[in-house]
């Protein structure tokens, strides 16, 4: 990040971090709740673990792809010239070798 970076555009990101656990477990509620609705509505019992699972695989869904973005952002950063490591000089002061 910049140093010059706004203070407010720092909350945002972070914010943006929040976001992904607090979608999570919406991802589950709402497939909780979708589960429920089915099972009253058709009276099947594994349609509350249906609803379960479909929240369940959003959840990860959402994680995959949080992710995802930050291993291209990682490697936006690693490409950088700014953060590239000089190349280490092998310095061999020991005389000792024979």
């Amino acid at each position: 990040m910049n140093e010059n970076q706004p203070t407010a555009k720092k909350i945002i990101e972070g914010a943006g971090d929040l976001s992904l656990a607090i979608s999570m477990v919406i991802a589950v509620a709402i497939g909780v709740f979708l589960g429920i609705g089915l099972k009253k509505l058709f009276g099947y019992d594994w349609l509350l673990y249906f609803g379960i699972f479909l929240g369940a695989a959003a959840a990860v869904l959402n994680f995959v792809k949080a992710y995802q973005k930050l291993r291209r952002e990682m490697t936006d950063l690693e490409n950088n010239p700014r953060y590239k490591q000089p190349p280490q000089k092998n310095q061999d002061d020991d005389e000792d070798d024979l």
